[in-house]
């Protein structure tokens, strides 16, 4: 991989980061502006499963912020690109298609057919 494409992608994955980190913001200042006294009790159930789902989501775009750092690791390491199971390049393509991807397309789908068997 070329410097200028290794450095696209390292941009890609600071705006998806910044972006994500934005809308964990924006939910916290929902929930803080959020009126809590709601008289009516289905609007109040209404209010608390929004909540819940704002929360998860919350919690998953910390998951990927943790990886998106990993990944970005792995950048500066001059890793990336590379697949972490037998070293091949990693596609042009498919790093486009998942930034943070770590395998190469077959050695994904090798990982993936191991884990459903370890977990059966």
């Amino acid at each position: 991989m070329s410097p200028l494409q290794l450095e696209y992608f390292r941009q890609q994955l600071l705006q998806w980061r910044e972006d994500l980190v934005e809308e964990s913001k924006q939910t916290i200042e929902n929930l803080k502006d959020e009126v809590r006294d709601v008289g009516d009790e289905a609007e109040r159930a209404t209010r608390e499963t929004e909540n819940s789902l704002e929360l998860r989501t919350r919690d998953r775009y910390r998951k990927l912020i943790s990886k998106i750092d990993s990944t970005l690791k792995r950048v500066d390491s001059g890793d990336y690109g590379y697949c972490v199971d037998t070293g091949e390049e990693i596609g042009l393509d498919r790093l486009s298609a998942r930034l943070t991807a770590e395998r190469t397309l077959d050695a994904q789908e090798r990982w993936e057919h191991l884990q459903k068997q370890m977990g059966d």
